[in-house]
């Protein structure tokens, strides 16, 4: 499946939820991403309004066709400023077309019928989009709108309602649903299809079974969850404007529930679509060449080649990312791209000590500041380089840690920063669930052609089987473990970590890619200089002293963690890792 859409309504969203996932990781966010990630899902876009989200992933060799990528919502709730109902939206162009990903929460209980059609009228009004291309929802080549619609079974008495559910004869239900009455009453939703319900009803159960609501109020079942679609006809748009690069067909190949699920008193729903392009753009804004593998530090030369009409940025990079990473800024380390008017081929080169040490598959990347969104990928190809002396250097951990300890997603919160680097950022740590990695990853062989461009042709690609696996929710456990140790290798030196000093530093060899290590174990174990602060450690009597001693002992020079401490008593072993270091400080959301 090239583009996968999650949607999720009544999301935990009290004030001390939404302030934890607002200062850390969302942990739906995380779970998705460590779900789907082994299978090559890299999250696109994400959209959040209190308890509804709207999370888009997609396989990352498609990530160059995914463009002009755009979110909305619209509160509706309490007449606009409680966003408890309303909708959220993601849009972007796949292949040359416009598509939209509509995600709505409407107004509950069978009388609210109308008010269900007001609200709905009042999110496309009100989502409005930059660009030409489509301003409006209706305006895209094609629409997905889905959620807790909240539509119910007029007329018809619970007791007969149940007994159509025990006896499968859902087709006598179907005529009483609002939603099928609206589609041929209602003229804003004119166009809209949706697939035959072939299941029972995905509301209201007793939570924990499935059994339908058994509470004094008694609520009639009804499909509340609901999936539709639209293509805009050949005539429609602003303007008389066409559908881009010519007619769309969609197929819908399941329409279902999940009945296994016990959790809440909705049961999920599911869709799976073939979209059939008349005509797609299928060539990359920027070509990428490499080699097949990198066994020296010198052979980390990145040649690569943009369109015609691509904007460039001076603050672009091109990553180095793990096979298996979860979203655009999830790289292991980046360079600058050079800027050279007029060249063709351009050319820029990894330092040794921005290159993870060991044996790997690694994917590079071209992400564009522009866009916000990679526009040029590379086949997997492998990095094996030896490891240092000493074992495991801070660059080399950065690399290694990504699977164990990954606080990478952090940086979503700023999605608008031109810097990659998270060291540079705020960073926090993530108190998300986390999940058991999936074994047995496959990977597609790479092409053989040393030197030959490794982007990839998406005709070239054939699904994985079992591309989708099911999702099992674990019970959340109480942290996450610690950030991810790649932010040491990337910080820069306290001694020099004005932004000035930076971007002085970045723009003396733009070709080159700089990870600023330290090289000062002390100033590493400085929590100033990991982006950590504030901190506190908590120690007995006897450990201080016992500190005390060894630090005095090794002759290592006293430091304050912060203005106001009292001298510090300890200090990491001469070059320790970034492991060993952690150990040193005490930071929030440990």
């Amino acid at each position: 499946r090239p583009v996968l859409k999650y949607w999720l309504q009544e999301v935990n969203s009290k004030i001390n939820k939404r302030l934890k996932d607002a200062l850390f990781t969302d942990q739906w966010s995380e779970l998705f991403m460590d779900v789907l990630s082994p299978f090559h899902f890299v999250l696109v876009s994400t959209v959040r309004m209190q308890g509804v989200i709207l999370l888009v992933f997609a396989k990352y060799y498609h990530l160059p066709f995914l463009q002009d990528i755009q979110t909305d919502c619209t509160r509706t709730g309490l007449g606009g400023y409680w966003g408890n109902k309303g909708g959220v939206s993601v849009r972007l162009s796949i292949f040359g077309h416009m598509v939209c990903f509509l995600n709505c929460h409407l107004p509950a209980h069978l009388e609210k019928a109308e008010q269900r059609k007001e609200d709905f009228a009042t999110i496309l009004h009100m989502q409005q989009f930059e660009g030409r291309a489509a301003s409006g929802i209706l305006d895209h080549d094609l629409v997905f709108w889905f959620g807790d619609l909240n539509f119910r079974i007029e007329s018809l008495d619970i007791r007969f309602v149940k007994y159509a559910i025990d006896n499968n004869i859902l087709s006598q239900l179907w005529e009483k649903d609002q939603l099928n009455i609206a589609k041929s009453t209602w003229p804003v939703l004119s166009g809209f299809q949706e697939g035959p319900l072939n299941f029972p009803p995905t509301f209201k159960f007793d939570v924990g079974t499935n059994k339908y609501d058994s509470s004094a109020k008694k609520r009639k079942p009804a499909w509340t969850d609901r999936i539709l679609w639209k293509i805009k006809s050949p005539s429609s748009g602003a303007g008389g404007r066409r559908p881009s690069r010519g007619v769309l067909s969609v197929s819908q190949l399941c329409y279902c529930s999940h009945m296994e699920y016990t959790v809440s008193d909705h049961k999920p729903v599911a869709a799976i679509f073939a979209v059939q392009f008349a005509s797609k753009a299928d060539k990359p804004l920027v070509e990428i060449y490499v080699a097949d593998e990198w066994i020296r530090p010198e052979q980390a030369v990145v040649k690569y080649k943009m369109a015609a009409g691509f904007h460039r940025s001076s603050w672009d990079w091109i990553g180095l990312y793990r096979v298996g990473f979860r979203h655009p800024k999830d790289y292991v380390s980046y360079v600058w791209p050079c800027a050279q008017p007029g060249a063709r081929l351009l050319q820029v080169m990894f330092s040794e000590e921005a290159l993870p040490k060991g044996k790997g598959e690694y994917i590079l990347g071209y992400y564009s500041n522009t866009s916000s969104s990679i526009v040029g990928v590379t086949e997997p190809f492998q990095i094996s380089l030896p490891r240092s002396e000493e074992g495991s250097s801070a660059t080399d951990s950065s690399g290694s840690s990504s699977e164990e300890e990954d606080d990478s997603t952090l940086v979503l919160l700023a999605p608008k920063s031109r810097s990659p680097s998270p060291g540079k950022m705020k960073r926090h740590r993530s108190r998300s669930p986390s999940l058991a990695k999936f074994q047995g990853l496959i990977l597609r062989p790479s092409s053989r052609d040393r030197g030959s461009s490794r982007s990839p042709s998406p005709q070239s690609r054939r699904g994985l089987t079992g591309d989708i696996p099911a999702i099992h929710l674990p019970q959340l456990e109480l942290g996450r473990r610690g950030s991810k140790a790649k932010e040491s290798g990337q910080v820069a030196n306290s001694q020099e970590g004005s932004p000035g000093s930076f971007y002085q530093t970045v723009r003396e060899q733009p070709c080159i890619a700089r990870r600023a290590a330290v090289d000062n174990p002390l100033a590493r174990a400085d929590p100033r200089n990991l982006g950590l602060l504030p901190a506190l450690r908590l120690e007995t009597i006897d450990q201080a002293m016992g500190r005390r001693r060894e630090s005095a002992d090794q002759g290592y020079p006293c430091r304050r963690m912060s203005p106001t401490s009292p001298p510090c008593s300890t200090s990491p072993k001469e070059g320790g890792s970034p492991r060993e270091l952690d150990g040193y400080s005490c930071t929030m959301g440990r």
